[in-house]
């Protein structure tokens, strides 16, 4: 059996810009500046692009999975069609439990088994601490990217997902 490395990418604050708790609208919906780039060098180096993100809004009632697929399939289309696969978790703890949503790793998980993946060369790319922990059960290297946290939080953070997609490429990193 042929395994795969891939990159997992969390999706609000990674891909698109966050608008506050729920991103959602699509004429809000914005793909952030050099992630269809990164997401061609990935591709190009032989990576999967598989996004994992929670959508606890849905569960909420604040917005529906059609809201929620639209603005994916607006990602597909700004990015190339470059994504291998979209998982999402429609649950939130204050309504719907769900091993699923992250810090849980089900949704990787999911992905590992259906899509053949070698855990041992592939990453995390998140936002929040939470994506990290996911990530840290199924055994993924991971990167924290953006300005949520203090510089020097996690061991191995970038601006961005360019800078992070620069390091898994180069291998710039330990492990």
């Amino acid at each position: 059996m042929l395994y795969q490395k891939c990159v997992f990418l969390d999706r609000d604050g990674v891909l698109n810009r966050e608008r506050g708790d729920y991103t959602y609208k699509l004429d809000e919906f914005e793909v952030i500046s050099g992630v269809p780039e990164a997401l061609a060098l990935l591709k190009q180096n032989g990576y999967l692009l598989i996004v994992v993100t929670n959508q606890g809004g849905i569960a909420k009632g604040l917005y529906t999975r059609e809201d929620v697929m639209a603005c994916h399939q607006k990602l597909q289309q700004s990015c190339g069609n470059l994504l291998d696969a979209i998982y999402y978790a429609p649950s939130h703890p204050n309504y719907s439990e769900s091993l699923s949503r992250k810090p849980d790793s089900l949704m990787l998980e999911r992905a590992i088994a259906k899509h053949n993946i070698d855990v041992n060369y592939s990453w995390m790319v998140g936002d929040s601490l939470r994506d990290l922990e996911a990530a840290d059960k199924v055994g993924v290297k991971s990167v924290l990217v953006g300005d949520k946290y203090e510089a020097g939080t996690y061991p191995l953070q970038v601006n961005d997902l360019w800078k992070a997609a620069q390091v898994i490429v180069g291998g710039n990193y330990s492990s």
